[in-house]
């Protein structure tokens, strides 16, 4: 059995994104206008700044796909930067005075350079688009399996809402967070939480928050607990820690769990036969303090994750750095940013999470077509 597999390969300036995924079974229906949409909520949000504004994102196949489906080969994808200038040094100048936060020093020091240009350039969150466009690629086919993936903003700051989601509310929760400038599905959060924006530009600085993605329609039994590092919740969190300028993540209660009583923690068990040929094999569940993850495999509950962006390290009024020529003390340097990425990191995280649900699935229900995956897991 193939894994599914993602690498991504292009600079923030350069030509474009390209990633290259192996493991799709064959016969999948790939809607590019869906990939293309989501590509578009990326570059979206309150808060974004003037690269949003020149790049006109979409996905172009380069391999693996005939006549809009997946032929079973690996599928070759490019999103395509129109800012591309990265050998034209006018335009793309040397980096000498890294950014606190941001992976110019470490890079430097690590790539023996004093120029940070190659490490920002790849370590850009502009890289995400083409994850973003291949984790949409493998949504495609978890909706085939009735498994749907939501990502939105749930706090800023003191600003926080807290919503359950279900198979039969999650449009209803989509068309009020595809409502909202900083993509929560809270009129009034949503209004505070541009407060903070707002004030973090004229402040010249920037902002962060927490995404929540949710994945409803979910088999029972994805994931392991005989080898801890391909349990769910491992997988989840790697996925999510590799976007870039995530500090933290947490599975259902998270940190929380660890403030309350065990029986204020663990979700307690019961059984409906009527339900018996169900996802959740009949096994049911009042509560889903566990995020629907349990010892590192999937309990039927709809799965529920939470990540911390920490707010963008390029502040237009920069930080205290120091010049790597000449080694004496100067402010870093100024690459065009944004003041709030949040509500855009929140689409990518939803593609990261959905990625790895569609692995896990693959894992436990293999199948070389969709018509044996869905065989198999129905």
């Amino acid at each position: 059995m193939t894994q599914l597999t993602l690498h991504t390969a292009g600079e923030s300036h350069g030509p474009g994104g390209v990633a290259i995924l192996t493991g799709l079974p064959a016969g999948l229906a790939v809607n590019t206008d869906f990939i293309n949409a989501e590509l578009r909520r990326r570059q979206g949000g309150y808060g974004r700044g003037g690269r949003q504004r020149i790049e006109h994102d979409h996905v172009q196949w380069l391999g693996g796909v005939r006549l809009g489906l997946t032929t079973g080969a690996p599928v070759a994808m490019m999103v395509p930067n129109r800012d591309s200038r990265l050998d034209d040094i006018e335009r793309t100048p040397p980096i000498n005075r890294p950014r606190p936060g941001h992976a110019d020093l470490a890079g430097a020091v690590k790539f023996a350079t004093d120029d940070c240009r190659n490490t920002l350039e790849r370590a850009s969150a502009r890289e995400t688009a083409v994850r973003t466009a291949a984790g949409a690629l493998t949504s495609c086919m978890l909706a085939e399996l009735g498994i749907r993936a939501i990502g939105y903003v749930t706090a800023m700051r003191d600003i926080a809402i807290d919503i359950d989601i279900a198979p039969d509310t999650i449009d209803a929760v989509i068309a009020d967070r595809d409502a909202s400038s900083m993509y929560c599905p809270d009129e009034q959060a949503t209004t505070a939480m541009e407060t903070f924006v707002r004030a973090a530009k004229k402040n010249k600085d920037t902002v962060g928050g927490l995404c929540r993605v949710h994945v409803v329609g979910m088999p029972i039994g994805l994931g392991t607990c005989m080898t801890r590092a391909n349990g769910l919740d491992a997988r989840l969190a790697t996925a999510v820690m590799s976007i870039q300028a995530f500090k933290s993540v947490e599975i259902g209660l998270g940190r929380a769990a660890a403030e309350r009583w065990g029986s204020e923690v663990h979700d307690a068990i019961g059984y409906d036969a009527a339900q018996s040929n169900s996802r959740g094999r009949g096994f049911t569940r009042d509560t889903n303090r566990a995020g629907g993850i349990e010892g590192g495999m999937s309990n039927g509950m709809p799965v529920v994750v939470t990540g911390a962006m920490k707010p963008i390290s390029t502040l237009l009024r920069g930080l205290p750095s120091v010049n790597l020529t000449n080694k004496q003390s100067e402010n870093s340097d100024y690459e065009r940013s944004d003041v709030c990425a949040v509500s855009a990191a929140s689409v990518v995280m939803q593609h990261a999470v959905a990625f790895e649900i569609a692995a896990a699935v693959l894992d436990r229900f293999g199948g070389d077509s969709m018509e044996d995956l869905i065989a198999r897991i129905c």
